[in-house]
């Protein structure tokens, strides 16, 4: 029986002709990513050598990368202090995939993975974040793991015992519509498999719609699988993965791309044709909510947000910037973007879609995580409720359980910063 991308590279990580769903394997590691929560992976990293008598040694600073999102600048003393912490430890050990709260190379972590080159096609990252399913638009296997895993992948190299996963298999035909693109469809996946759908499974993303899909598109896809609950979700590698990681990242060694055998079992096969797909809603409090745009249109929204490393990148600001362009965030609204990097900020800036944005009155942030999780910048007041590009909708999600949070599109949102109600860009 032939085997899926995920098993093909879980066989190889873990040194194996093939595997095969259910096999317990510990994979070598070939990236280890944490933010700012690497303050808790060093305290558990220090404790692994309580006691041995050893000095606290990491396999492979190479393969390590850690980068400040989530809090930036830092909001209180005790962030300043964990990051202050983090930097002494990374200079201590010589973690060169370092990216500090800087206006050029600074950006949120699953934006700087990719546009550095970190993840390559066949890797097998693991990421102390549920959002690093992300990096599965690469070809990579990709997953979150707590603290304590993590501490011993910095140790050990490989990951303990990991259950091969099954794999979903989605094939998306047909040409998008106008205004319609690869958030809508992860949205309309998700509604279909529920937030438990995809359980500790992997969603492997085919089809003609896929291959015409830009990078940036397939992250989108790939970073909310896991609300469908999936282990990671992946595009096998292809030319647009090559085209990226030369043109994009600066790759300049080989890529050898990982595919799946014609005979791979899948536990399932999921058929979308997008040719009919309409602007989609995932609506309070649950991504799985999901309705079409039809169903809510008018709902008032008090705060606008576009960027996150769902959909902070340049192709996102092109898209909500062209529909700002001339226009105006309404009155009682208020609109807040993030670029997804320094990188794409400084682009951004150089088209002029951060000045479209800034005279329609939009306020252009830094680039960073805060009112995606609702710990730093942009939080709701009371009964407030926000439309946003980010991934997660739960209650209290953007800081105040006493809100309301719905999901979207860059061209919905930028459409509806200007009406000041969920609006339909196509009408627009």
């Amino acid at each position: 029986m032939g085997m899926t991308v995920a098993e093909k590279i879980l066989a190889r990580a873990a040194g194996l002709p093939a595997v095969a769903a259910g096999d317990v394997v510990e994979p070598r590691v070939d990236l280890a990513m944490s933010h700012e929560n690497a303050a808790l992976v060093i305290n558990q990293f220090l404790e692994v050598f309580e006691g041995t008598g050893l000095a606290p040694t990491i396999w492979d600073p190479s393969r390590i990368a850690i980068i400040f999102d989530h809090r930036v600048p830092a909001e209180s003393p005790k962030t300043a202090t964990n990051q202050k912490k983090i930097r002494e430890f990374v200079a201590a050990n010589g973690i060169t995939k370092f990216h500090d709260i800087r206006g050029d190379t600074g950006g949120i972590c699953h934006q700087i993975l990719p546009e550095y080159g970190y993840v390559r096609p066949g890797y097998v990252v693991v990421g102390t974040d549920s959002h690093t399913t992300t990096h599965g638009a690469l070809g990579a296997f990709s997953f979150g793991i707590g603290a304590t895993e993590m501490a011993s992948v910095w140790s050990l190299g490989y990951a303990v015992n990991i259950e091969v996963p099954e794999t979903i298999k989605v094939v998306v035909s047909g040409t998008m519509p106008p205004y319609v693109g690869a958030k809508d469809l992860i949205l309309h996946i998700i509604g279909t498999l529920t937030a438990q759908g995809a359980n500790y499974k992997v969603l492997e993303f085919h089809g003609e719609t896929i291959r015409r899909m830009s990078t940036s598109g397939r992250i989108a896809i790939c970073n909310m699988s896991v609300e469908a609950g999936a282990t990671s979700g992946i595009v096998p590698g292809d030319e647009e993965t090559v085209r990226y990681l030369r043109e994009v990242a600066g790759v300049t060694d080989d890529i050898p791309l990982t595919t799946p055998d014609a005979d791979a079992r899948y536990v399932r096969t999921v058929e979308v044709d997008v040719s009919k797909l309409e602007p989609q809603i995932a609506c309070p409090h649950m991504v799985d909510n999901v309705k079409p745009i039809s169903a809510v249109a008018g709902t008032k929204v008090q705060q606008i947000v576009i960027g996150s490393c769902t959909n902070g990148r340049l192709d996102d600001l092109e898209i909500a910037a062209g529909i700002l362009r001339g226009k105006k965030v309404a009155a009682g609204t208020r609109m807040l973007v993030f670029p997804a990097s320094g990188r794409i900020f400084a682009q951004a800036l150089a088209k002029g879609y951060v000045q479209d944005f800034m005279a329609a009155g939009a306020v252009v942030m830094n680039s960073g995580c805060g009112p995606c999780l609702g710990v730093h910048e942009g939080a709701l007041g009371d009964h407030e409720t926000a439309l946003s590009t980010t991934n997660r909708n739960f209650k209290g999600r953007m800081g105040n359980p006493k809100s309301e949070v719905f999901l979207c599109s860059p061209a919905v949102a930028a459409a509806s910063a200007i009406t000041g109600v969920i609006t339909d860009p196509r009408n627009n």
